[in-house]
């Protein structure tokens, strides 16, 4: 038996459970009396165990199961009945307050969806990023992939190369392999020693003043100096404290770029060799990259003006499972990443804003979809999946991947609703094209 669904708030509820102690203890043994047949115990054969060692083994056990069915079951009847959809977990407790005698009594307080409001569109301005990509781009392009196939030759050997250069000496660009010893106030420490370390000077892999001190130096030379530790260095022992340290050079190479021929083309996946060519097939991949990134900063935009015209109470509970679940991401992604995270605090409140609007963004997306019919199509997704596909060098095994598995599929229909929403906003709301520079839009999605 429920009493009516009591209002206190826009969207909490309450409702008051109550049913006799007779029908728990009646279910209780019922229960108990099946488990018995299965139930061993020492001295005893099986489905011999007596009901008094039964019932005190298992008999909380079993009255919890109960008493969750109960109430579960008489909670989900009201709010079918009521015709509430109820946001996340209900809270249930004992009901304050007198009792009739021979019942139990719970009360499950609860939050529902909210009504969403939105307003009008027209009023919200939405920002739609524009790049164009230029022979520059493709230029800067070209040059990335070719420092990305660098190679080095040791400085003053003659090969098919080059020899480097009249000067042997370590330069910005070239690579170095040293041996280096550091003390402080005397006494070598731990890390401060290394032998036949590799690096390339000017990439900010070592310090300033240990590339500084490396600049100018040719194989065999040796160099002592001084270096101060940031305070913040990730070494707690050194840390804001001054070393002495000695250097020496084995060897110095020079960086080879390949020059922009045929066999360079070839590397990058053009049969032919053609040049013109390869610069056409870096500039669909830039588009493509570039489309996806401006087409992303787009739909922050739409998303912001959806929430800032749309009116809703956003249910608490539905916040603090999506805290849990950015928490559990976080925890896996650090994880995958390698890092320990034994004992690593995870503040509730450091996830509670972005928690926040993936709900209210959530709820507001799903009033406009189903609002305006806004669903993708099936011709949609295949669409965006062949569009995936064309990124990969074999794009039949992109389309299996996909249309292999139906939670794989289901995350593209989701991008493809979102897209709907966003073409939608787009369609009401005062459009701003904001032209940005390659470099631009690269530096704020990095």
């Amino acid at each position: 038996m429920a009493t009516p669904v009591e209002t206190l708030g826009t969207i909490e509820r309450r409702i008051t459970i109550t049913f006799p102690i007779a029908d728990v203890q009646a279910e209780v043994e019922k229960r108990l009396k099946a488990r018995a047949r299965t139930v061993k115990a020492p001295g005893f054969r099986q489905g011999k165990v007596p009901m008094k060692m039964v019932a005190a083994q298992y008999g909380y056990q079993v009255e919890t199961e109960v008493l969750n069915d109960k109430v579960g079951r008489v909670f989900d009847d009201v709010t079918t009945e009521h015709n509430l959809r109820v946001a996340g977990f209900p809270r249930i407790e004992p009901k304050k307050g007198e009792v009739e005698p021979g019942a139990l009594a719970f009360e499950a307080t609860f939050e529902i969806y909210p009504d969403v409001t939105i307003g009008d569109l027209a009023t919200a301005d939405v920002e739609k990023t524009i790049v164009d990509i230029s022979e520059m781009e493709i230029d800067k392009t070209v040059e990335i992939l070719r420092q990305q196939r660098v190679h080095y030759h040791v400085k003053g050997v003659q090969d098919a190369h080059g020899d480097g250069g009249a000067d042997q000496s370590a330069q910005d660009g070239d690579r170095v392999t040293i041996d280096f010893t550091g003390t402080i106030d005397g006494v070598e420490f731990q890390g401060g020693q290394a032998k036949d370390y590799v690096f390339v000077l000017g990439k900010e892999q070592m310090l300033p003043e240990f590339e500084l001190a490396t600049i100018g130096l040719k194989a065999g030379e040796t160099k002592t100096f001084p270096l101060a530790f940031p305070l913040d260095y990730h070494g707690k022992d050194v840390a804001g404290r001054t070393a002495e340290f000695t250097v020496t050079v084995k060897s110095v190479e020079w960086p080879h770029l390949p020059p922009l021929d045929e066999n360079f083309a070839k590397s990058l996946g053009i049969p032919d060799g053609d040049l013109s060519k390869m610069r056409e097939d870096i500039k669909v991949n830039l588009e493509r990259e570039v489309k996806g990134r401006a087409n992303a900063k787009t739909k922050d935009s739409a998303m912001d003006a959806l929430i800032r015209v749309s009116f809703l109470p956003v249910p608490r509970s539905l916040i603090d499972q999506e805290i849990h679940n950015l928490i559990q991401r976080a925890r896996e992604n650090m994880v995958q990443r390698g890092m320990n995270i034994n004992g690593m605090p995870f503040p509730p409140e450091l996830f509670s804003a972005q928690a926040e609007r993936r709900v209210r963004l959530g709820l507001i997306l799903g009033e406009v979809v189903k609002a305006n019919d806004l669903k993708a199509t099936t011709e949609q997704v295949k669409a965006q999946v062949e569009e995936f596909a064309q990124g990969y060098e074999d794009p039949k095994q992109v389309l299996k991947h996909y249309f292999g598995n139906r939670d794989r599929l289901a995350e593209v229909e989701a991008l493809v609703l979102e897209e709907n929403v966003v073409k939608y906003v787009l369609s009401k709301a005062n459009v701003i094209e904001k032209v940005v520079t390659f470099e631009d839009l690269m530096a704020n999605n990095a």
